[in-house]
């Protein structure tokens, strides 16, 4: 472990009558009826709860990045289309400078109150956002104005996200079985990239049937309203799914326990704002390099590549928006095998193959891609995709594990939402600006191959976080066999260490929230 690993592994007890502060934790052994056992079923019935989410935040990302050329008309009418570009693309930027706001307030309130609440609440305001937008007059109706509503609904979104990513991925990693959490936890952005292929096959389809029956101008008339309305019905379903889900064992078992009650000096227990930067620090810029590197590849794959394809390569919208879709759903598919892949071999050798893919592959993918064929721009897509699986397979597994469960909540959202919103999220509209500062088209590699050779370096500094337990949690497994196997070879169990676990305060099994069912909670049933 590092510095800041032995920092946290560490919790006190008692205060001192003469320092004022806490001794270090007395630890004990780990027993059989310490263990989490969560069924298959269960964690199955938790992760569909945030995927849905996942795939409504991505939804609204497909329709406006495939819109971005016709909400450019709409919107910035009487503005020449370079700047009318840049204003449209500001606005998807604009979402992502509001995040970290969103997930300053919401992260820690997710600590506090609960994963469950936070993932309801940012589900409704981002449905509604969405849904909104359809409603919106243009630049046709009130001139230039029609941009200032936009971007506040777009604030809202980027508010409310601010929460969402980084509590599912809490909430999934926290509902895991240790030894298969990458797999588990991949889910999550299988569902992030489906849902931008659905907002990508929503434009399609709704482009061919607007234009076929009312002509060439029909998108611009009313059809760009059409996508943004169909959020109104998905989101509540994405609602009640979340009304569904249970909160997280890990949580729950902290919770009770006592072990995530505010302390200034303990690491281990529940931090504010600064506390987390101070105790988290080095883990915070591990966690934003990796979320770059993720980031501007994923995000150039989804949200700017339809403008890049009609701008640079010169193809349609529609054929921007159909080329797309197979390849997102094809890496959506790998991202289990991704994730599988992590629990096996590690997090880091995952990480390191995709740095390797991105520099290797992101220059001669725009080289193919200008040839301007569809043979060419899905062999394009493609050498794209791959780098961007390896990146977002393992992401969700990992990115929580550098932070211990009192404060994992509200250190993902800071450490996510300024990566994302600084390097992320603004990928559109800085490689749309160096491509015209410099006039190179290649110039979007260039900026995804950057990031990625700085997550290079955060990631040979990286603990391996794979098959251990959490920080601040007690061991996950999926049976109760698994439980009393891994009690009777803890001493010689590297990936276990019990002083970051609240053993010392954990109380009898039966009084645990997380074992109220006495099927997905602690195991009661005591070894020997």
């Amino acid at each position: 472990m590092n510095s800041s690993d032995n920092a946290a592994s560490s919790s006190p007890a008692s205060p001192s009558p003469k320092t004022g502060r806490k001794p270090a934790r007395k630890t004990r052994r780990l027993r059989v009826d310490d263990v989490l056992v969560v069924k298959t079923s269960k964690v199955r019935t938790a992760i569909s709860g945030t995927v849905v989410g996942n795939f409504m935040e991505w939804f609204d990302f497909g329709i406006y990045g495939y819109l971005a050329v016709t909400m450019t008309v709409v919107f910035t009418e009487g503005l020449p289309p370079e700047a009318g570009i840049l204003v449209t693309l500001f606005g998807f930027a604009v979402s992502f400078l509001v995040r970290p706001l969103g997930g300053l307030v919401l992260g820690p309130l997710g600590d506090k109150i609960g994963r469950k609440k936070i993932l309801f609440l940012t589900m409704s305001m981002m449905a509604a956002a969405t849904a909104l937008i359809g409603v919106l007059p243009t630049a046709a109706q009130i001139g230039l104005w029609a941009i200032a509503p936009l971007y506040l609904l777009k604030m809202i979104q980027g508010f409310s996200t601010g929460g969402e990513y980084a509590g599912a991925s809490t909430y999934v990693a926290e509902f895991s079985p240790d030894r298969r959490r990458g797999f588990w936890a991949s889910w999550l952005d299988v569902g992030s990239y489906v849902g931008f292929a659905a907002g990508a096959g929503t434009v399609a389809l709704t482009t061919l049937i607007a234009e076929g029956l009312a002509g060439p101008d029909a998108m611009t008339e009313f059809g760009w309203r059409i996508p943004f309305l169909i959020a109104l019905p998905l989101g509540a379903v994405a609602v009640w799914f979340r009304l569904k889900i249970p909160e997280t064992p890990a949580y729950e078992v902290a919770e009770t326990a006592g072990g995530i009650e505010s302390e200034h000096e303990d690491p281990m227990a529940r931090q504010g704002v600064f506390g987390i930067f101070r105790h988290f620090w080095r883990q915070i810029l591990i966690a934003m390099a990796i979320v770059a590197a993720t980031n501007t590849a994923g995000y150039a794959l989804t949200s700017y590549m339809p403008t890049y394809l009609e701008k640079d390569v010169g193809v349609s919208n529609l054929t921007a928006a159909v080329a797309t879709i197979p390849v997102l759903l094809i890496m959506s598919a790998c991202l289990p095998l991704v994730g599988r892949m992590s629990d096996k071999l590690g997090r880091k050798p995952v990480y390191l193959m995709a740095v390797g893919a991105t520099l290797a592959l992101m220059v001669p993918a725009f080289a193919v891609m200008q040839i301007g064929e569809i043979w060419a721009i899905f062999i394009a897509l493609f050498m794209v995709a791959a780098p961007v699986a390896l990146w977002a397979g393992p992401s969700a597994a990992s990115l929580p594990a550098f932070f211990p469960t009192a404060s994992r909540f509200g250190a993902m959202a800071i450490a996510y939402n300024l990566s994302v919103s600084l390097f992320g999220g603004t990928t559109p509209l800085f490689s749309e600006f160096l491509i015209q500062l410099t006039g190179n088209t290649f110039m979007p590699a260039f900026y995804i191959m950057f990031f990625a050779a700085v997550a290079g370096v955060g990631v040979l500094t990286m603990r391996e976080t794979a098959r251990r337990p959490l920080i601040g949690s007690v061991p996950t497994v999926e049976t109760k066999a698994e439980a009393v196997e891994l009690v009777k070879g803890q001493d010689d169990n590297p990936l276990i260490d019990t002083h970051t676990m609240p053993l010392d305060i954990l109380p009898p099994a039966s009084t645990s929230g997380a074992a109220a069912d006495g099927q997905d909670g602690r195991v009661t049933t005591p070894v020997g």
